[in-house]
Formats: structure tokens, sequence, C-alpha cells
């Protein structure tokens, strides 16, 4: 169920994204945008949509696309030589080095703000006040109250005196890649203008999961497989869930996380399956 709903979710972002792109002028900037949102897991923009299923919502294309340019964007930035300084991202040249910085910094720029256009577009839902709910919330999620805070904590952490604790680490992953798991899984719960509680706690957990699970991959994981550089935490001395809790109590830390999540969803019986299995695939995933 859930593999075929990810495959299905990855097919209509790439249709809708080549939809969104075919309106612009073939310049790099915006060859750029399709070479960000090209490939991925696409779990984003599958927790968008499943959440939706689970609440009615049959349309629910504008705010997946939404989250996955946002996402993109992150990416775009994050990569840059004044953040992480990759070379590689799933497998292809980052985006600065297939063009240059000044293009990737448009790039990201260009994908952020057609995030907002996404969801505040009247194919996105016909009601305003729920299309405004939309973009108020990913605002919050993409900026310093989220990801971006993340980011800055993250980048502060790197020239502090004192590692950080695990509690400053949970409070930077919160941020910066809680923020935008926990939109994309409220946002079905928000189309439908329905309570977001249950949808928020699974979220947290998973948010928590993913990126737990992510440091156990930069620590195991093969590069060829995973398609960007690995070992990159422990090259910088960075405190990670890992060289905090050791392998085995992230491991341990993860699953717990990932019961957490699934129990958070008992509102919805068995309509929540798929959010269940997206939940263990967090943890299971290779990369």
């Amino acid at each position: 169920m859930f593999k075929d709903g990810l495959k299905d979710a990855a097919a209509r972002v790439d249709a809708g994204f080549a939809e969104v792109f075919a309106r612009y002028p073939d310049l790099p900037v915006t060859q750029g945008m399709a070479y960000a949102t090209n490939g991925g897991k696409r779990l984003r923009a599958y927790l968008v949509m499943e959440s939706a299923r689970i609440h009615g919502v049959e349309n629910a294309l504008m705010p997946a696309l939404a989250i996955e340019a946002i996402h993109a964007y992150s990416l775009v930035h994050d990569d840059l030589p004044s953040m992480d300084d990759d070379d590689l991202r799933r497998g292809l040249p980052t985006l600065h080095k297939k063009w240059d910085e000044g293009t990737a910094v448009l790039v990201g720029d260009a994908l952020q703000t057609l995030g907002f256009e996404l969801v505040l577009s009247p194919e996105c839902h016909p009601e305003s006040a729920v299309r405004t709910d939309l973009a108020l919330s990913l605002a919050k999620a993409a900026g310093a109250q989220g990801m971006v805070l993340g980011q800055a904590l993250d980048i502060a952490a790197e020239t502090a005196d004192q590692p950080l604790t695990l509690d400053e680490i949970i409070a930077l992953q919160n941020g910066k890649t809680g923020a935008l798991i926990r939109w994309s899984a409220e946002a079905g719960a928000r189309l439908a203008q329905a309570d977001t509680a249950p949808l928020t706690a699974y979220a947290d957990a998973l948010g928590l999961a993913f990126q737990i699970a992510d440091d156990i991959l930069d620590v195991t994981g093969d590069e060829a497989a995973m398609g960007k550089a690995v070992g990159k935490d422990a090259d910088r001395g960075k405190a990670t869930f890992v060289s905090l809790l050791g392998l085995d109590g992230a491991k341990s830390r993860a699953e717990n996380l990932v019961e957490q999540a699934c129990e958070a969803l008992s509102p919805y019986g068995n309509k929540a399956q798929g959010l269940i299995d997206a939940a263990r695939f967090v943890i299971a995933r290779q990369t």
C-alpha cells in the first residue's frame, strides 16, 4: 500500500512540476528549478496526499507540489559553499556545481516563492481562508520559527565551544527537518478544516525519527547508494544522535519514536495504514 502510494505521489508530483515549468521561459534559473525538483523520495508530498485522503480530500496536488518546492529550495541553499558545501545531491552535481553559485541562490529563491504561489492559487482550494491558513502555516514552518531557525542553530553549532546536548539537538532538528514534515502531515487536516492534533503528534515523532535515521545513515550508509557524501558529521566533530546515544541507542530511539507516531494515528483507525507504513519506512530506508 505505502510503496504504491509513494510511487503514485511521485508520478503526480513529477507531472505537476512538468506542467508548471512548461509555462516558464527557457532560462538557466528555470532549468535549475526543474533540475532541483527532479527525483527524491517525495515523502513530504506523500504525507500531504495521504493525510488529505484520510480526510476525504481528493485534490491535494498543489500543497504537495508546494512542499516539494520548498524542500528543494532548502537543499539547493544547504548545498552552497557558504553552508554545507556539498558537491553531490541525489547522485548528481549539486546545483551550484552544475551552474554557479549565483544561479543556485536564485533557483532557491524562485522555488521558495513558488511554494507560496501554489498554496495560494485557487487550484489549491476553493476557499480563500483555507489557502491563507496553508500559506501562513507554511511560512512559519519554513522560516525563522521552523526550518530556517534549525539551519541557523546548525551553523552556530559548528563554531560553538561545546558540542550540543541531546535536548539542543532535538530542538535544532525539530526545526531543520521536523517543521516541513509536520506541515506536510497536517496539510490534509488543514484542507478539510479538521483537527490537526493527531497528525501533529504523528509528525513530531516521525520527523525526529527521520533525522535520527539520517544520522545513522551518515555513519553506516553507502555514498553511491545515497547519492551524496557520508561521514561528514564525524569529520566535522559534530554532535549527532549517534555520537550522543551510540549506534544501537540511536536505532532504539528511532524505533520508539516510530511506535509513538503510529499510536498517534489511532483516531483514524484503518484509514491511517499508509501513514503507519510511511513511519516504518523512515527508519528502514537505506538512502
